[in-house]
C-alpha cells in the first residue's frame, strides 16, 4: 500500500490549513455561498438537499485497517454514525457541519487520506479493480499505475479547470471489474505479441444523460508512455471540449461529434510531439511505486483443512457464503472475500461505524491489514486463508455482515437519490429496499442467479443504471415519481448500454414490474446455467416488453 512521503504530508497539511481559512471566511460572511462554492468543491464538500456532504477519496479503492477505523471515528464523531460507499470507490458523509469539515480533513491527514479532487472540473479519484493484486486472472496489479496517475494529476495546473469532471480507471485482469469502458479514459493492462506488458487505451466512455461506451484508440501503449499519452488525451480535450454547455462538455461528446478515429489521430499527433519530454516514466520510478504494492508473503496451502470442508458440509449457510462471496486468490489456499453492504432491506453501500470497525479488525487479523472498496458498493477482504474463513464468517455474521448475495438480485447498486441529493428527481433507496425484500436471500434469489440491478435517482446516472442488467432510472412525471426500466446493460469487458423497455412505472408499480422482468427471464432461459444477461442477448427485448405492457 502506498505511504505518504514528506512532500505528500506537507502538501495535504497545507491544503487543510488553506480550507480552514476559507471555511472561517464563509462562516463569518466574508465569503458568500457563490464565492465559497468552488473552494468547497475543490475539497470534496457538496451542498446537498438537507445538509453539506463530504466526499473522501479512496484511491483505487485500497484502505488499511487504520484508515477504515478513522472513517468509523469520523462517522461517529462528526456524522450520524454511518458512511456511504460509492461506485467510484469513495466514501461520503451526508451530515457533517461545515464548521467541522476542516477538522475532519485534519483527521484524514493523520491517516494519509484527503478529499482533494473528489469534485470539480478536474481529474477525479482514479479507480481500479477491487481484487487487484490478489485475483487469479490478473496480468499485473493496476494500482501502481493508478497511483502514478494520482500523483501526476493532483492539483495539475493545466487540468484543474477542465470543461467538466474527468474520470480514469485502470484494470489489470482478464475480467473487467473496473468498468473502464464507461470512463473518460480506461486503461486495460495487456500483453503484446512479444510478451511485453502495457495498456490498451479506451477513450470517450461515460454515462449520464448521454451514455456512451468508450472507443479503443490504441491497442498497446508501453508503460513508460502512460503519463505522456494521458497528457495528450487531456490536452486535446482541454483545448477542444465544449465550455458553452455543461451537458455537452464531457470528452464523450467530443469523441462522438468528431469521431473516434479523428480524436485518435489528434491524440497520436500530440503524443508524438511530446513523447520525449519529461513525462516519460523511467523504469526505476515504476519499480519504486510498484514496491509499495508488493504482494503479501503468503505461504501457499495445498488444500483447505478438514475442519473447513467439514464446516461446509455441515453448515449450509456457511457453504452458501463461501460459494457466493469468496473468489479464487492467486495464492492457493486463500480466497478474496466480499463483505456485502446489502443486507436484505438495507440501504446499498451504507456502513455503520460499528460495521467499519468490525471489518477493520478482521482485515488486521485475517487479511494482511487490507480492505478494498468495490465498484458495486461493497467492501472486500483480499487475502483470507480459507482455513480462517469459518471464523471470519462467524464474526461477520455476528455483526449482520454475512449476507451471501454478491452478484445476485439483491446486490443492488443505488445512488442516494432524492432522500439526500438536490439534483435527484426520484427516490432510489426505498426502491432498492423494496426490491431486496421482494426477492430476499433464499432459494428464489439463488434460482435467479447472477443479476445486476442498478438504480439512479436522476439522469446524472450516479447509480450507473445504464449498465445494469436491469437498470432503473427515477424521473419526475407530472409531480410524481416515475421509474423507467432498461435491460441488457453491462459494465464489464462486454460493456453495453441498456435499452429502454417502454413507458415508465409509478413508485407503486416498479417493484412488480421488476418481478415481471425476472419471471420472464426464468420462463425463457435455456437452463439454470444461462444467466440473465446471456438470456437477454439471446432472446432480445420483445418477450420482456410483451410481459410488461402486453401486445402492442
Amino acid at each position: 500500500m502506498y505511504r505518504y512521503d514528506e512532500f505528500d504530508k506537507s502538501f495535504v497539511a497545507a491544503r487543510v490549513a488553506q480550507f480552514r481559512d476559507q471555511v472561517a471566511r464563509r462562516l463569518s460572511g466574508e465569503l458568500d455561498e457563490e464565492q465559497f462554492r468552488p473552494l468547497r468543491l475543490m475539497n470534496g464538500v457538496y451542498l446537498q438537499l438537507h445538509a453539506y456532504m463530504l466526499r473522501i477519496a479512496i484511491p483505487y479503492g485500497t484502505l488499511s485497517s487504520r484508515q477504515l477505523r478513522k472513517l468509523a471515528f469520523i462517522a461517529r464523531r462528526y456524522d450520524k454514525g454511518y458512511g456511504h460507499f460509492t461506485t467510484r470507490q469513495n466514501i461520503q458523509f451526508n451530515w457533517p457541519a461545515l464548521k467541522d469539515c476542516p477538522d475532519i480533513l485534519n483527521e484524514l491527514a493523520e491517516v494519509e487520506m484527503h478529499a482533494i479532487q473528489t469534485s470539480g472540473n478536474c481529474i477525479r479519484n482514479v479507480t481500479a479493480d477491487q481484487f487487484a493484486g490478489a485475483c487469479a486472472d490478473e496480468i499485473e496489479d493496476p494500482r501502481p499505475y493508478a497511483e502514478i496517475l494520482r500523483q501526476w494529476s493532483s492539483l495539475h495546473p493545466e487540468y484543474s479547470f477542465l470543461p467538466r469532471k474527468f474520470k480514469i480507471a485502470v484494470n489489470g485482469a482478464a475480467k473487467d471489474r473496473a468498468a473502464i469502458r464507461v470512463h473518460d479514459i480506461g486503461y486495460q493492462i495487456v500483453k503484446n505479441a512479444r510478451g511485453e506488458v502495457g495498456f490498451a487505451v479506451y477513450v470517450g466512455g461515460g454515462l449520464g444523460r448521454t451514455p456512451f461506451v468508450g472507443h479503443k484508440i490504441r491497442d498497446f501503449l508501453p508503460k513508460a508512455d502512460l503519463l505522456a499519452y494521458t497528457n495528450a488525451i487531456l490536452r486535446i480535450y482541454n483545448l477542444e471540449g465544449r465550455r458553452d454547455n455543461k451537458f455537452k462538455a464531457r470528452i464523450k461528446i467530443l469523441v462522438h461529434e468528431k469521431g473516434a478515429d479523428v480524436i485518435a489521430a489528434e491524440v497520436e499527433a500530440e503524443f508524438a510531439n511530446h513523447r520525449d519530454d519529461a513525462l516519460a516514466l523511467p523504469r526505476q520510478e515504476i519499480d519504486r511505486i510498484r514496491a509499495y504494492f508488493a504482494p503479501p508473503a503468503l505461504a501457499a496451502r495445498a488444500t483447505p483443512s478438514i475442519a473447513f470442508e467439514k464446516r461446509k458440509a455441515n453448515d449450509f449457510v456457511f457453504a452458501r457464503f463461501a460459494a457466493q462471496n469468496v473468489v479464487a486468490h492467486k495464492t492457493p489456499g486463500y480466497g478474496i472475500v466480499t463483505v456485502s453492504l446489502k443486507p436484505i432491506g438495507g440501504i446499498p453501500g451504507d456502513a455503520s461505524a460499528e460495521s467499519m470497525e468490525a471489518i477493520a479488525n478482521l482485515a488486521e487479523t485475517f487479511s494482511q491489514d487490507e480492505i478494498r472498496v468495490a465498484h458495486e458498493q461493497n467492501l472486500v477482504l483480499p487475502h483470507v486463508a480459507l482455513d480462517d474463513l469459518p471464523e471470519v464468517f462467524d464474526r461477520l455474521a455476528g455483526q449482520g455482515l454475512a449476507t451471501a448475495n454478491t452478484g445476485l438480485v439483491t446486490d443492488i447498486i443505488s445512488c442516494p437519490g432524492l432522500d439526500y441529493c438536490g439534483l435527484a428527481t426520484a427516490r432510489s433507496i426505498p426502491v432498492a429496499q423494496r426490491i431486496s425484500e421482494r426477492f430476499g436471500n433464499g432459494v428464489r434469489a439463488r434460482e435467479i442467479g447472477e443479476l445486476k440491478i442498478n438504480i439512479s435517482g436522476c439522469i446524472n446516472a450516479c447509480g450507473h443504471h445504464h449498465v445494469g442488467h436491469i437498470g432503473i432510472l427515477g424521473l419526475e412525471k407530472s409531480g410524481s415519481e416515475a421509474y423507467q426500466i432498461t435491460l441488457g446493460g453491462s459494465a464489464d469487458e462486454t460493456c453495453n448500454v441498456g435499452a429502454i423497455t417502454g413507458r415508465s412505472f409509478s413508485s407503486d408499480e416498479i417493484v412488480d414490474a421488476i418481478e415481471t422482468v425476472v419471471d420472464t427471464y426464468l420462463k425463457f432461459r435455456a437452463g439454470a446455467a444461462e444467466d440473465f444477461l446471456a438470456a437477454y442477448r439471446r432472446i432480445g427485448m420483445e418477450p420482456f416488453k410483451e410481459a410488461l405492457y402486453g401486445r402492442q
